[in-house]
């Protein structure tokens, strides 16, 4: 028994992927619901505190664990250009962006230190992935809202931090920023789910992601103009009803998704949309809003204690981190990489494979389509798709939900 079990955990080890990061940032998330909550009834944010600490917890456990999963693969080229997960990666420093700015209320020069290394490689980071995709182009299916996070997203809630922060200035140059980001991703990532095939079912709950800009726009454009209900404001409430109405409909879409990391990608924008709700309530000076607002952040805890649950089951069952074969975590060269690849897909692209590289080894990822006969068809050619896309955790996907 013992050594089925060694032969099993040599054929398969834990590929840890920047997705995980979701988790420290959905309860990065509910903190600040409850914050907001708290203080428009005007009650002790105790809970808002306790969960800024698992926050906190959760994302050092999960950054320590992702570096040495990293480092063990060697990974560290292709983390960033990864298609599935690099745009996640932009989270390792987005959640202390927001721990700074927490942090910042009770220890001023702390707090700013942190807020301001963590905003600066915010907008480095996705200055340099934005980069990425202009040099290294690829298919527009392979494409998700996940895209949306390291200009956008990050963008944007760095303007509302920065508003709290009373960076004013500061907050309108990030917001610009973000909300540009938002309206150019837009066009693309809408493209991708309007007119292209449905996302792969592990993929499908990213499109929740769709939710955060809108939500995230209009609570830090309240930091921003000091809480009025003007023209802006209303645009963004207008965009984020239709969003969170999308949403129900698309229910039974993400029930085709197996669970796994994944499903963490709702927690931050429904949490973000209940601290906008919140926000709208205080604005409004809503009748019994305090009564209004505990009651839309409890349920959002409720449905974080059952995501919890399901992910301590999986973690104890083994299912829920991805795993991928002890023989893909060996670097390989492309060609070997590709030669697999196309004898995976089908014995004609295995042929083509032959007639694309004439060498054994090939220099760079990035193939000229003018050394195969693919280059006068409308078709892609397999192997160019298979090996501008490929990446150690796709075949293991499947089989984690993540």
């Amino acid at each position: 028994m013992q050594r089925a079990d060694q032969r099993a955990g040599q054929r398969s080890a834990l590929h840890l992927t920047a997705n995980l990061f979701a988790v420290a940032f959905g309860l990065a998330g509910l903190a600040q619901a409850w914050a907001a909550v708290t203080k428009l009834a005007g009650a002790s944010d105790w809970p808002g505190n306790v969960f800024w600490i698992v926050a906190t917890v959760t994302w050092l456990v999960t950054l320590a664990a992702y570096l040495v999963n990293v480092a063990a693969q060697h990974r560290w080229k292709t983390e960033l250009s990864d298609p599935t997960f690099g745009p996640f990666t932009v989270l390792i420093v987005i959640i202390p962006m927001l721990l700074g700015a927490r942090l910042a209320e009770d220890a001023r020069g702390a707090g700013e230190l942190v807020f301001w290394c963590s905003a600066i490689l915010v907008v480095l980071v996705g200055a340099w992935i934005t980069a990425d995709w202009i040099t290294v182009g690829g298919a527009i299916r392979q494409w998700h809202p996940g895209y949306y996070l390291p200009t956008a997203a990050g963008g944007l809630i760095a303007a509302g931090a920065s508003a709290a922060l009373g960076f004013t200035t500061l907050s309108r140059v990030l917001f610009g920023l973000g909300i540009t980001s938002f309206a150019v991703l837009t066009s693309i990532i809408s493209l991708r789910l309007y007119v292209l095939p449905t996302l792969p079912p592990p993929l499908l709950p990213t499109i929740a992601i769709e939710l955060a800009p809108p939500v995230v726009a209009g609570s830090s454009w309240f930091a921003i103009n000091g809480g009025k209900a003007d023209t802006p404001a209303a645009v963004f409430g207008g965009l984020s009803l239709l969003m969170l109405l999308i949403q129900v409909k698309l229910i039974p879409l993400y029930r085709r998704a197996q669970f796994g990391p994944g499903f963490w990608a709702f927690s931050f924008p429904f949490a973000a949309a209940v601290t906008y709700g919140v926000h709208w309530l205080t604005v409004e000076h809503v009748q019994s809003g305090a009564a209004l607002g505990y009651a839309l952040v409890g349920l959002l805890t409720t449905g974080f204690v059952l995501l919890a649950a399901r992910t301590t089951t999986g973690l104890i069952d083994g299912t829920f981190l991805p795993r991928v074969a002890a023989a893909d975590q060996a670097p390989r060269s492309t060609g070997a990489v590709v030669r697999r690849v196309c004898r995976r897909i089908a014995p004609e692209s295995h042929r083509v494979m032959r007639q694309c590289y004439h060498r054994r080894e090939v220099s760079s990822v990035t193939m000229s389509a003018a050394d195969c006969d693919w280059r006068t068809s409308a078709t892609s050619c397999p192997a160019h798709i298979e090996s501008a896309s490929m990446s150690p955790v796709v075949p293991a996907m499947g089989g984690a939900g993540s």
